[in-house]
């Protein structure tokens, strides 16, 4: 069967889940998804010309999804965790359930249990006794050791690495390249930035930098 779907945001993000989409369909016996397009309040013109060229429709503003049908799904291409987080709690008042997807070069492990609105990139890797929340980017060559938990609207950016039995809090961002040692606790909303080494845990709503991380 397939089902229909509106992609939620119209900049690089969102365009990269366009992508996905795309290769998700190509890899199924049948289209899992029908793309009818994407929706942005402030797209700019730049992207919208962007969008254009991957011959994807522009809809209008989010606001579109409030009265669309029981059957139409929506994936939110928003990489700003809080941005993604006060969007979908928008959405969720509309009532229009998330749909998950997961690119064929991604891996996620037989036993993982993960929220929907997932999106998994190209080469992201998720182990073993893996717990995501609703609506979690793993970005491209992003990886996730065992036994870890993330909560709702986390983020890990490109070839970010997080260790085993680690628990990230709703709107953790991870940066690019940056390494979550094992066992680890990030605090809610808190961001690690782009090369960091995170060697002990890490308070709510605080930015950490650096080798190792402060």
């Amino acid at each position: 069967m397939t089902l229909d779907l509106v992609v939620v945001g119209c900049g690089g993000h969102g365009r990269e889940v366009v992508t996905i989409v795309r290769a998700v369909n190509e890899a199924a016996e049948r289209p899992l998804w029908r793309l009818l397009g994407v929706v942005d309040d402030q797209p700019s013109e730049v992207n919208l010309k962007r969008l254009q060229r991957l011959d994807v429709p522009y809809l209008g503003g989010i606001d579109r999804l409030r009265d669309a049908p029981g059957e139409l799904h929506h994936v939110i291409g928003i990489g700003d965790p809080q941005v993604r987080r006060a969007v979908g709690r928008r959405i969720d008042g509309y009532g229009t359930p998330a749909a998950s997807l997961v690119h064929p070069d991604a891996t996620i492990g037989a036993d993982a249990r993960c929220g929907l609105g997932l999106l998994a990139f190209p080469g992201a890797r998720v182990t073993t006794n893996v717990t995501v929340g609703r609506h979690v980017h793993l970005n491209q060559n992003a990886t996730v050791g065992h036994d870890c938990t993330f909560a709702d609207y986390v983020s890990v950016n490109p070839l970010a690495a997080v260790s085993g039995e680690c628990h990230l809090a709703e709107g953790v961002l991870v940066g690019t390249t940056a390494a979550v040692l094992q066992g680890l606790r990030i605090g809610r909303d808190s961001t690690v930035g782009a090369g960091a080494c995170v060697v002990r845990d890490v308070p709510d709503r605080t930015v950490v930098k650096g080798v190792p991380a402060r």
